[in-house]
């Protein structure tokens, strides 16, 4: 079901869930994670952060479904992959004078080394 948006009050019965993610962009960012591998997710509780204080905070959350319950061990793993995946650098570190200087510089900012 590509591209099309599906709201849900209550889940369906057939659904199994795997997670709660900390933030709406992490669920989605998940969710597409999911689904690049073939399995078919859903993202629901997209905008009930904003109940927090009237809904306990776990249940606000934002939380990934699976739509076949035969793909949880796989989506665990895919998960636990994804948690575990180093951090990108967003900073290059001059040799010369030792500057933080963004990934995208050739040269550094504060003394002109190559950075390559």
């Amino acid at each position: 079901m590509r591209g099309k948006i599906r709201v849900f009050t209550l889940p369906p019965a057939n659904l199994k869930k795997l997670f709660s993610a900390a933030s709406l962009p992490d669920a989605h960012l998940i969710r597409n994670l999911l689904e690049q591998a073939g399995i078919e997710a859903h993202v629901l509780n997209a905008n009930a952060q904003g109940g927090v204080g009237q809904l306990p905070v776990m249940e606000a959350c934002p939380q990934i479904w699976l739509v076949d319950e035969r793909d949880v061990e796989r989506a665990r793993h895919l998960l636990e992959a994804f948690e575990h995946m180093p951090a990108i650098c967003s900073s290059l570190r001059c040799p010369q004078c030792s500057e933080d200087n963004p990934t995208t510089f050739q040269l550094c900012w504060n003394c002109g080394t190559g950075l390559g």
